[in-house]
């Protein structure tokens, strides 16, 4: 299992979709894996992806497909991942987790990471 470093607030929450500042110098260059969920019973996950975690998070805001959960309270998370493990981890995720939204997943072997809800605080 490769251990990934998935990004929360300072108090340990989830950052919120809709309000994630993502003109933040911090985002210049980011780029890895990313989870939209929300919480309840258990989390639901509605998309999985991996990029250039400024402009897909920018797509998601203004996507209706996810914005429709945004009364759910939509929580993201991403972690720094270099491009060769990209691809892996996103078939793992995708094949985990089975979002609603979306149905990518590449064709390469899953490469099995921790997830946000499962990182200590």
């Amino acid at each position: 299992m490769k251990t990934l470093n998935w990004t929360k607030r300072r108090d340990g929450k989830c950052f919120k979709l809709a309000n994630v500042n993502l003109a933040d110098p911090y985002f210049i260059d980011l780029e890895g894996v990313y989870i939209i969920w929300y919480e309840g019973k258990n989390h639901t996950v509605v998309r999985v992806g991996q990029g250039i975690i400024k402009e897909k998070l920018s797509d998601h805001q203004t996507d209706p497909r996810i914005m429709t959960y945004k009364s759910h309270g939509l929580c993201v998370s991403w972690a720094m991942v270099l491009p060769l493990y990209r691809n892996g981890i996103e078939r793992y995720l995708f094949e985990k987790l089975k979002p609603i939204v979306g149905f990518r997943y590449p064709n390469v072997p899953a490469i099995q990471v921790n997830l946000p809800w499962d990182q200590p605080l």
